[in-house]
Parts: C-alpha cells; structure tokens; sequence
C-alpha cells in the first residue's frame, strides 16, 4: 500500500516536468512533447525505493545481506556495459584503463580483506586493553597516512592525465574535473567555517565568492595588476564584505540569519547585473588577463616569456591548465591547514560554543559579537580567493556565475560531507561535482532513456535523492563522528548520533 502511494505521489510531482515537455516545432510554435516512458521510470524508481525502504526497515539486516548480493552485480552490469561500448566505438585505450582499474580495484579488495581488515580487528583489540589500563590509544592507519596517500594521489593527477591521454586530451581530466572540484571543495571549506563551526546558517555565500572574482577582473583590467598581487586583496576584500554583513545580523539566529543572507546574496548579484559603467551588467567582464607562474614565465602564447617556449615545449593550453590544477591544490592545502589550527585555537572553541549553546557561549564571557564576526570575514575571505582564482582560469565573469543556486550547492556538499569535517565534505564535493561533470558524458543514457534525453538537466533531481538517501542512513553526513577539540586524558571520538546542536 506504500510503495502504491508512492507511485502516485511521484506520479503527480513529476508528470508536468518529466511526463510533459514544450518545445518550439519548425513553425515557431509551441508544442507539448509527451515522455510518458520516461514518467513511468521515475514513478516504478519511487515505488520501488519505498517497497525497499519499508521491507528493510520491518526486517533487520536485511539491507546488509541485499547489498552483499546487489552491490557485486550492479558493478558486475555497469563493468561490462562500458567494456561493450568501448569495444563498439574501438576506444582500446580506455578499454584498457578499465581493465587496470578492475585489476587494481580487485587488488584492492583482497588487501583490504586479508591484510588491512584483520590488522584493523587487531588494533581495536589493543585499544580495548589499553583503554582499560587508562593508557593512550592507539591511532589507525587510517588516521595516520590517508592524508599522505591522497595528497601524492592529488599531486601527480595530471602527470597521469598527461601520460594517459596527452597534453591536450588531459584538459577534461585536469581543467573539468580536477579543478571544477577543488574550486567547490575550497569554497565548501570556507563556508563549513560558517555554518559547520560557528553554526551560523549562511544562504548568501555565493555573494564573497562573487565579490573576489569581480575584485580580480576589474583591478586587473584597469590597472594591470597581477593574479599574486590580485590573490591576498580579493580575499580582504571578501573579508571586508564578510565583515559588513555581520554586523547587521549579530543578533540573529536560524531562519532570519538565513533569510538576511540570502537577500546580502540577492543584493550582490543585482548591483553586479545594475552597474553596468563599472561590471559592464550582464555582458560580463571579459580579456581578464592570465595567472603567471610568480610573474617569471606567462602563459600568453605572444609573449616572449612563454613558458612552453622557455622550456622548449609544443604550445598547448594544457600546461596552464595544469598550473592552475597546483595553485587551486595550493589553496585548498592552506584552507584546511588555516581551518585545522583555527579549530585549535581559542576562537575555534568559541565557534563552536557559539554552534552549541549562543546563551550559555554568552554567559561562559565570550564575546559573541567578535566570534561571529571573525567567522563570517573568515569563511568570507576564502570565498574570495576562490573567486579570484575563478577569473583567472574562465578569463570571463558574468553574473550568471554567481546566482543562489550556487550557494545551495556548496551548502548541500557542507550537509552531505559532515559538518565540521573537512574529509566529508571533500568526499561530498567529488562524488556531486565530479557527478555533475560525468553525466555530461554520458550519452549511453541516451540508449536506455530516449535520444532526447539530457543528463545533466537532470543532477538537481539526483542531488535532491542523493540527500533524502544520505540523511536518512548518514543523519549527520558522509562523516558522522567528530573529535572535540578540548578533550581530558585520553582523546575519544564521539559518535555523531549522541550529539545534537544545542544539546551538545
């Protein structure tokens, strides 16, 4: 009866955006062009996912054995669908970067089994006894050298890209997915200063974000200044503008902190859009000029310091694709160190008391007005670095760039990663970023779902899901544990699902 009710209610969300569709014909005319196929896919998903939800639920470990079974031929089917389609259009070379990956991925996952899993059963073992004689506890590997894994993997990324698909086929690799994604995850880090730490719901970031790119484009553009000059005065200018929305909304909480915010953002983008003497409206700011490596080597192809020149090299915009692959890297490297040793210090412990408990934050003598205001400049200056390094790579800003649902994306990538954890919201930033890029890609969809499907019309509706899946089995996101900062004796985790804001 459920999943019945399930199916009509998506039946009747969906049918006049799935089911129905208008289109201009050759006439200039306006026609409805009926998807009932497509409807009946999303409505038979939605009943389904419920006949699911209510089965798992009546039975208990019923999901673990299902996705022991489901898991294995899901990626079974989709393995061998690509090797089919590679096959078809004779892409050898990524039929055999699939084969090293299923090769390494089952490498993987004996490692992880026989080696990594039973060391793992070990050291908790340890920790229990040493937990009991009240001595430190041991740290897992884990802990110890993911960070160091990831950072090598990160760092020889477009090596790989390079070597794999060469210099102009990497600009996929490196520029859409490595860079787009270290933008959203440098962003999603200054905003989790904000709203993960501090607690202070923003739905204007996006406002500091646009405040660092316009800085970068037209001090550029009329007085010639470079990105390393441009880079730490976009960020104070963002700070600035952080600063002055603080103010007004210091004795403000939950939704009208939100609704404040978000009109700062609105305001923002309008003054752009209306101020056309100086931000040129919604033309936009184009001929922004390059980032240069410390100003030594320039990547305009006239110049005679050109660096594939300099070192002899064929020209190719990939190699400033590239360098922009290791600033952007540089900056997200400085976000998480700044944030971490913030998070240390006594104003990292006021944002959080200030998340916890603003009355009892206040009464404990801590300035409530300073702690939030240094949030918000903050969050808001990191916003401007990534916005100035925005202008540098597109060369063009526009207002279309900085609209709310810009804001609503980092935001759900700081809910989806864990609050408060820099990990989890890194994964978040991969998995709807790098999600978002891969369905352009996907034309195979086309032969499951119609020729006239998009995929990438489509990511909202899959972020929305992808949210509803994540907040019903990971409450608190990707990442549902935290560490306090302040902690006696020996250093605990403490669980996600025993800690409430405001009841901390």
């Amino acid at each position: 009866m459920q999943a019945l009710f399930a199916a009509l209610l998506a039946f009747g969300m969906f049918v006049l955006y799935v089911g129905l569709k208008t289109e201009q014909n050759i006439s200039n005319e306006l026609v409805i062009v009926q998807r009932w196929g497509l409807l009946a896919i999303f409505v038979i998903i939605a009943a389904v996912g419920r006949f699911a939800v209510v089965m798992f639920a009546a039975t208990p470990g019923l999901f673990a054995k299902t996705m022991r079974v489901v898991v294995p031929i899901a990626v079974l089917l989709i393995v061998g669908y690509l090797a089919y389609v590679f096959i078809r259009e004779q892409l050898w070379l990524d039929l055999l970067i699939l084969g090293g990956v299923v090769v390494l991925a089952a490498l993987l996952g004996v490692l992880i089994k026989y080696v990594l899993l039973p060391a793992e059963e070990r050291r908790r073992e340890r920790n229990v006894e040493a937990e009991r004689l009240g001595l430190p506890l041991e740290a897992s590997p884990y802990e110890t050298h993911f960070l160091k894994v990831v950072l090598v993997a990160l760092l020889l990324y477009p090596m790989m890209a390079v070597a794999l698909k060469g210099p102009q086929g990497s600009l996929t690799y490196v520029d859409n997915f490595g860079i787009q994604i270290l933008i959203y995850v440098m962003l999603a880090w200054g905003l989790n200063i904000v709203v993960g730490l501090a607690g202070l719901l923003d739905l204007g970031y996006v406002a500091f974000y646009a405040v660092g790119a316009y800085s970068y484009a037209l001090l550029s553009s009329y007085f010639g200044l470079s990105f390393w000059v441009l880079l730490p005065l976009s960020g104070i200018f963002a700070a600035l503008w952080g600063v002055i929305l603080g103010f007004p909304v210091l004795r403000l909480r939950g939704d009208y902190l939100a609704i404040v915010t978000l009109a700062f953002g609105e305001i923002i983008r309008l003054v752009i859009i209306n101020w056309t003497d100086l931000t040129k409206g919604t033309f936009g700011i184009s001929g922004i000029a390059k980032a240069s490596v410390f100003g030594i080597w320039t990547f305009d192809v006239g110049k005679v310091n050109n660096f594939a020149k300099a070192f002899g090299l064929p020209s190719s915009s990939a190699y400033y694709k590239i360098f922009l692959f290791y600033v952007i890297l540089a900056l997200c490297m400085l976000t998480a160190y700044v944030t971490i040793r913030l998070r240390r210090m006594p104003i990292g412990r006021a944002w959080e008391a200030l998340r916890e408990d603003e009355i009892a934050c206040r009464s404990l003598g801590i300035n409530t007005v300073t702690t939030k205001l240094t949030a918000f400049a903050t969050g808001a200056m990191f916003a401007g670095f990534a916005g100035s390094f925005f202008a540098a790579r597109q060369g063009f800003v526009s207002p279309e760039s900085f609209v709310f649902l810009e804001s609503a994306v980092i935001l759900a990538i700081v809910v989806l990663g864990g609050m408060g954890s820099l990990t989890g919201i890194a994964i978040a930033a991969i998995v709807m970023v790098g999600g978002t890029e891969a369905l352009r890609s996907m034309d195979f969809l086309k032969e499951i779902f119609g020729p006239t499907f998009t995929p990438e019309l489509y990511r909202m509706l899959i972020f929305g899901l992808a949210m509803v899946v994540v907040m019903l089995f990971k409450p608190r996101g990707f990442v549902g544990s935290r560490s306090p900062t302040a902690f006696l004796k020996a250093r605990k985790a403490i669980s996600g699902s025993f800690i409430k804001e405001g009841h901390g």
